[in-house]
């Protein structure tokens, strides 16, 4: 039966070993890998989405998220321990709950990383469009944002995705080491950031500190509306388990990698947000019932128009320290977060394309995708497939929205991982388990409760886009993937997922 389609987890080890990818990555470039792909638009721009939805009550959205993401941490380092392959929450799926389920979660993986690359894009053209008002050079307000955000077509989130889409084709092992000088930038930036606005933090900018309330199912506004979204600048620490393939002892790195990056991520996010809501407040718009206005929206774009809030920058944190008379630093800021942003597409626009490579691999999604360049070792062809798809989502959506949707894709996942934790505690209590999920049976309960509190709380245009894509999901599996892949020819072991001339190892991506 279609439900029974269950990959045996040693098999998932053995069929690894036959079209393998180099293992590399310590826990220190495991640590700076998930920085890397944690910090970014999240804390950069959805500051100020956060601010609409909640007002200085997003500090609450900040732990409650981070606690959320905690939970589903702790699963995610017991199965990354367990299963050291590339795919994250797909390949976890597959060996517990079977093949319908993973081909879903896999399906919903689009939505985290290559709809979130489209985010962050999105994030960095809202700086670098900030550093080039600053330098006097203005582009049409058509080519600024997405048709739902004011303009038409975003040229600068479009051009960026493309880019980063070509260097992951062209990819070198230098890779890790850009990486690691971004993530540098990053934090500077943000420390700087806090050094200067959390001394300037004033008790009367955190009043009223409910205007929106805690918000309601489905409502999307609110303190849990804003932990939904806020959700985003967490996301990217799962990015470490996609790369648990290319690790060397992955059993004791996935661990520390994921958590280590989960906290430092943690500790900055707090202290940005107190600074930022402190420096200048963080007051919703309002329509004429006092109720707030849906970022992202043609009513939100209108009611900005003119605005210096902070709910309405496009570059928040920029703009707080111009705001405060600091007009350098926050051109410093900006350039910080126009260089290091890119750096944030690439890593969800690597983990992407890994999962695509696994599903080709286990014969769900077509062989060519899984083909590796024979010059330079990359998996050219599903690389640029994913790029140009993110540039298209770059370019017409506005970064609320992108970001809601990749989050509904990403609480999904994580329900599904913590969910697979307690059934193999079941049904394999004897396996070897590198990394033991602390009190499981009260972790994993609360993590699938925490990320369906969240789905519940995203706006119902979201939940309504996640379902659409769900059942264009489903008629894809139905179509291709439920005839053509390995458990459906009979094909369980190291033979099995789709053959090449030569079957190289491709080093490109955050490698050491």
């Amino acid at each position: 039966m279609l439900f029974q389609r269950v990959k045996p987890l040693d098999k998932i080890l053995e069929t690894a070993e036959k079209k393998a990818l180099t293992r590399q990555l310590g826990a220190f470039q495991l640590t700076l890998l998930g920085i890397g792909a944690i910090i970014g638009t999240g804390i950069f721009v959805l500051t100020a989405e956060a601010g609409q939805k909640a007002g200085p009550a997003m500090m609450l959205a900040f732990v409650i998220a981070a606690v959320v993401c905690a939970l589903a941490a702790l699963a995610y380092s017991e199965l990354a321990s367990m299963v050291p392959v590339a795919g994250s929450a797909y390949t976890y799926t597959y060996a517990v709950m079977g093949e319908a389920i993973a081909w879903t979660v896999g399906w919903a993986l689009v939505l985290e990383y290559a709809v979130a690359a489209g985010a962050v894009a999105v994030g960095w053209s809202g700086y670098m469009n900030g550093l080039l008002s600053s330098a006097g050079i203005e582009l049409p307000m058509a080519l600024k944002t997405g048709p739902m955000d004011g303009g038409a077509f975003n040229l600068l989130a479009f051009t960026i995705s493309l880019v980063i889409t070509g260097l992951l084709v062209l990819g070198t092992s230098k890779s890790a080491k850009v990486n690691a000088v971004l993530v540098l930038i990053k934090v500077v930036a943000l420390t700087a950031f806090v050094i200067i606005a959390v001394p300037a933090a004033k008790d009367s900018n955190f009043q009223p500190f409910f205007p929106t309330g805690w918000g309601s199912p489905l409502g999307g506004i609110g303190v849990l509306g804003a932990a939904a979204s806020i959700f985003f600048a967490y996301v990217g620490f799962d990015a470490v388990s996609t790369a648990a393939e290319e690790t060397k002892n992955p059993n004791r790195n996935i661990p520390i990698g994921l958590i280590g990056s989960l906290l430092v991520c943690t500790v900055f996010y707090m202290l940005v947000g107190y600074g930022a809501v402190g420096a200048i407040g963080s007051q919703p718009m309002l329509d004429a019932a006092g109720v707030a206005f849906h970022p992202g929206t043609p009513q939100m774009a209108a009611a900005c128009a003119g605005s210096d809030a902070l709910v309405c920058s496009k570059e928040p944190l920029a703009h707080v320290l111009k705001v405060m008379g600091f007009a350098g630093w926050g051109n410093a800021i900006g350039l910080a977060a126009a260089l290091a942003l890119p750096s944030v597409v690439l890593m969800m626009i690597y983990g992407q394309t890994r999962i695509f490579f696994t599903m080709s691999r286990d014969g769900l999604l077509p062989e060519v995708l899984s083909r590796v360049h024979p010059k330079f070792r990359t998996p050219h062809v599903v690389t640029m497939v994913t790029g140009v798809f993110v540039a298209l989502f770059a370019a017409m959506f506005p970064v609320g929205i992108l970001a809601d949707i990749s989050n509904s894709g990403t609480l999904f996942a994580f329900m599904a991982v913590s969910l697979g934790v307690l059934i193999l505690r079941k049904r394999e209590p004897n396996r070897h388990r590198p990394f033991r999920t602390p009190m499981a049976w009260v972790v994993c309960p609360l993590a699938i409760a925490g990320c369906l509190l969240l789905f519940l709380n995203l706006s119902i245009y979201t939940i309504g886009l996640f379902f659409g894509w769900a059942v264009i999901g489903l008629i894809v599996y139905a179509l291709y993937g439920y005839r053509h892949s390995d458990l459906a020819r009979g094909i369980t072991g190291p033979e099995g997922g789709n053959t090449m001339d030569a079957e190289p190892k491709f080093h490109e991506g955050p490698q050491a």
